[in-house]
């Protein structure tokens, strides 16, 4: 090998061992546990057990979780917030 390609390697080499170092600063500092584990995002549900997340909201008419714009679709009222207020806040009659 000639000495110019030994020396073009030892420098290349050299500069990608300096990009890769940790700096003293981060290398000394201890790593602290959190003080509570994190919960999935997302994953938080409402009083009644309705993820809000992925769409789902309480109807005490169907008392179940349903999804606002799938719900106004099946049962044939305007896809809106007021609609399925209205809707849901009737209970179903046996």
């Amino acid at each position: 090998m000639s000495t110019l390609r030994l020396l073009s390697l030892l420098c290349l080499t050299a500069s990608l061992a300096a990009c890769y170092s940790v700096p003293p600063e981060v290398r000394n500092t201890p790593v602290k546990p959190d003080a509570e584990p994190q919960r999935a995002i997302g994953g938080d549900r409402d009083a009644n057990g309705c993820l809000p997340a992925a769409g789902y909201s309480w109807c005490a008419r169907e008392n179940s979780c349903v999804r606002p714009w799938e719900l106004a679709k099946a049962k044939g009222f305007a896809n809106d917030a007021e609609a399925f207020a209205a809707y849901c806040a009737v209970p179903a009659k046996p």
